[in-house]
């Protein structure tokens, strides 16, 4: 696993625009920290610094870094396609395979290093969130601090299978562009799916089987904390009380699509002509 690994790092290193785009991919998710520290003065008549909000405290924390931080893994999804678009530009994934590499290890290569930079991410913000946490939060427990830690592991498992649905799509068309297009088009299909099924069954159908959808099963690992940060402030508000918790079975959901889509990145890769 580590000589894959230490493969597609060596060629991931050489080419300056992925360095560029996982530099950035890593760097950007920190943003929703540094807001933490940011204080805006409205005209002099109060000062408004976010980390005093209370949105920072533990656990709530876990739950907002990881949902934000989420939002900014297109980033390294460019470099995963541009790998296997490399790889045919270059006529790099014939050399590896003359070279000796089976098939399977090639797609393996791709898998673990996606495995390795989604480990590695949620480490960073893992880290990253502890320290502010720490700085801000009024809870000093050790049980507080660590309850609904497992939104970090919903947030490796997201980065997982979304980077391995990127790896499916460059294998299927080769290209970096037309990849990330297919992105687009899968959440347009999921909706499609989506009205269908309203017609066809009932809402409350519809959306248990969009839930079950690639896109869609990846989002509900970590739902949107607007209307938990509203109720910590506000608790007379019952009416916005919703399920926010990560469920095993949403993990084992997108698990599932991402055994899916390394599969089928390994059938056609072993069918296709090289």
């Amino acid at each position: 696993m580590l000589r894959l690994v230490n493969l597609e790092l060596q060629k991931l290193l050489l080419n300056r625009a992925s360095k560029v785009l996982i530099f950035i991919s890593f760097i950007l998710p920190f943003t929703v920290l540094i807001l933490s520290s940011i204080k805006i003065n409205f005209f002099g008549f109060f000062t408004l610094e976010l980390g005093e909000l209370g949105i920072f405290n533990f656990p709530i924390i876990w739950h907002i870094t990881t949902f934000f931080a989420s939002y900014f893994k297109l980033f390294f999804a460019i470099v995963v396609v541009s790998m296997i678009g490399n790889e045919y530009s270059n006529k790099t994934i014939k050399q590896n395979l003359i070279d000796g590499l089976s098939k399977k290890e090639f797609i393996l290569s791709k898998f673990y290093t996606i495995v390795f930079f989604s480990l590695l991410a949620t480490v960073l913000i893992a880290i990253g969130s502890f320290c502010i946490g720490l700085y801000y939060s009024s809870y000093t427990e050790a049980s507080i601090i660590f309850s609904e830690t497992e939104f970090l592991l919903a947030y490796f498992v997201k980065l997982v299978g979304f980077f391995s649905l990127c790896l499916f799509f460059g294998m299927l068309v080769k290209r970096s562009a037309f990849a990330l297009a297919f992105l687009f088009l899968l959440y347009i299909f999921e909706w499609i799916v989506f009205g269908v099924a309203v017609k066809v069954f009932n809402l409350d159908m519809a959306w248990k089987i969009k839930n079950f959808l690639p896109l869609e099963s990846m989002y509900n690992l970590i739902n949107q904390p607007f209307q938990r940060v509203v109720m910590s402030k506000y608790p007379e508000k019952i009416d916005m009380a919703y399920d926010y918790a990560v469920h095993w079975y949403e993990l084992v959901i997108v698990l599932g699509w991402t055994a899916v889509f390394i599969f089928l990145s390994y059938r056609l890769l072993k069918q296709r002509d090289l």
